[in-house]
């Protein structure tokens, strides 16, 4: 799936003494199996730009395609079917009082209709450990200890 960024721009508090133009027409490409990192420094406008992607705030200008679907102006929630983030702060990207089978079965049904669920069924669950244990972090033998319990780097 390609993701199409088109001329987005962004400025905060425009007409003010504050006004800050964080993105100006910022184009980008990127192909299914591209790999791609985002380097600037402090004020770059690098987690602007991510945020723009994940909808965290409307965009003065600009398009967001993902395989061909315009998502610019989809609600946050909608473009979880397309997007997902990792967080350098392992706390913010998961829920610390569930389990990491739960916090695993949250990510799997990203884009689905949410609602209360039951505990992971067998299958899954042989899913996680299938995908945890390559990482060599013995997450796959504590699927069912708290988020929040884990070492930072298990998180």
């Amino acid at each position: 799936m390609s993701i199409e960024i088109q001329h987005l721009s962004k400025t905060f508090f425009p007409g003010t003494s504050r006004e800050h133009k964080a993105l100006k027409n910022v184009s980008l490409s990127i192909q299914e199996g591209d790999f791609i990192t985002i380097v600037g420094g402090n004020g770059a406008g690098k987690s602007t730009f991510l945020n723009a992607i994940a909808g965290n705030f409307s965009l003065d200008e600009g398009t967001i395609s993902f395989g061909g679907h315009q998502i610019e102006h989809t609600a946050d929630f909608e473009r979880a079917a397309y997007i997902s983030r990792v967080f350098q702060d392992p706390m913010q990207g998961t829920a610390p009082r569930m389990t990491v089978a739960e916090n695993l079965a949250l990510a799997n049904r990203r884009g689905q209709k949410r609602s209360l669920f039951k505990t992971s069924s067998k299958e899954e669950l042989q899913q996680f450990e299938a995908l945890l244990a390559p990482l060599g972090l013995g997450l796959e033998d504590r699927l069912h200890t708290e988020i929040g319990l884990l070492s930072g780097g298990q998180r």
